[in-house]
């Protein structure tokens, strides 16, 4: 065969050949590292280590005690396990990190991984402040790499199908309040470890108290139903009403968020009898009540109506095939999602505001 007809062949293979090479590729599970393990959770992880979508290549621990003893000491090797998050990126090569230290530290996981070409997925919420939370913005932006906020609410089928009715099927008309409930009874109460109580109810560390642990979910919510649209203001009361266990900080927040046509309230505490997530939505025909991830009523034409609505279907059922299908361009992340860097600046700005209106008493215009 002589060189020109050879070159022609081997190109031909290549065209041919290439599809099925990328997608083997793709179907290799995901190579995932791990910043910190002091999350509470990190349970989220190590639940879905033995499915296949993805294999933890290295963790990163500062902390010489929680580095050898934290869950997955028994699920990896020990060699896997380093004190440098700079480090193990270097030597293990991670295609995106998962960040499991505190919200503070969010910063320097993202300054590590972004100029290495790394994708990062954080724990709710994206930053402690807009401070951090535009830098870790340029950072990505600048090296075009993912930067992802994983809420357990974003899996939930009955948030997708409120989405559906309000946005498709205009269910309820022209929406204008919104009620949304999060939290629990208490981080020490429920029993999180020390090593996870000790930075959540840190100013510092986490940015304040419920109003970041819980006031996220409702903020990553309202900012989603609202096509991205940035408040008029935001009205805040934060109260301590157990300052024995929490010192520090609030551990109940009252947030009222004011649009052009909705008003919004967000209700994040420690201070649940029981732990809720749930959601009322009031428009110009009706209401839809999201009691859990798998129940809500619907009323309409005078008439109130129970429903299951069917389960979300992969990649969008669960925060690690999503990761995965975004690091490997399989879907596109909107700037409206849930997850997005877009939507996510804003709750962090909605958190800001909430703590800065607390302290003056006054409402914070955006």
């Amino acid at each position: 065969m002589n060189p020109q007809k050879m070159i022609r062949t081997f190109l031909f293979l290549s065209v041919i050949c290439l599809p099925f090479i990328l997608k083997a590729q793709d179907s290799k599970p995901l190579r995932l590292g791990v910043a910190g393990v002091s999350h509470g959770h990190l349970h989220e992880v190590i639940i879905r280590m033995d499915r296949g979508d993805f294999e933890i290549v290295g963790v990163a621990e500062p902390d010489e005690q929680l580095r050898a003893n934290n869950p997955l000491q028994k699920k990896l090797d020990s060699s896997l396990f380093y004190a440098d998050l700079g480090e193990m990126l270097d030597k293990t090569r991670p295609e995106v990190v998962v960040a499991y230290g505190s919200i503070y530290d969010h910063l320097a996981v993202v300054e590590a991984c972004a100029p290495r070409g790394i994708h990062v997925m954080v724990e709710k919420p994206l930053a402690v402040n807009m401070k951090h939370a535009n830098r870790m913005a340029e950072l990505v932006r600048k090296n075009n790499t993912l930067l992802l906020t994983n809420y357990e609410t974003t899996w939930y089928n009955t948030n997708h199908e409120v989405y559906r009715l309000i946005k498709k099927d205009n269910a309820i008309g022209r929406i204008n309040r919104i009620e949304i409930y999060d939290g629990h009874e208490g981080p020490i109460e429920i029993g999180c470890g020390k090593e996870f109580t000790d930075w959540l109810t840190d100013p510092k560390l986490n940015g304040g108290g419920a109003v970041i642990d819980f006031g996220c979910y409702g903020a990553n919510l309202v900012t989603w139903l609202m096509d991205g649209e940035k408040p008029v203001s935001v009205y805040a009361v934060l109260k301590q009403l157990k300052p024995d266990k929490y010192p520090k900080v609030d551990d109940d927040a009252t947030i009222l968020i004011e649009y052009p046509s909705a008003t919004v309230q967000i209700m994040g505490s420690w201070n649940w009898p029981k732990g809720r997530k749930d959601m009322h939505i009031y428009g110009s025909k009706g209401y839809i009540y999201q009691d859990t991830p798998t129940s809500m009523r619907i009323f309409t034409n005078r008439k109130e109506t129970t429903s299951q609505p069917p389960k979300l279907k992969a990649p969008y059922n669960d925060s690690f095939y999503y990761l995965k299908a975004a690091v490997r361009k399989e879907i596109q992340v909107l700037p409206t999602d849930l997850s997005s860097l877009e939507n996510n600046l804003v709750v962090v700005k909605i958190l800001e505001s909430s703590i800065k209106s607390a302290k003056s008493g006054k409402p914070i215009r955006f």
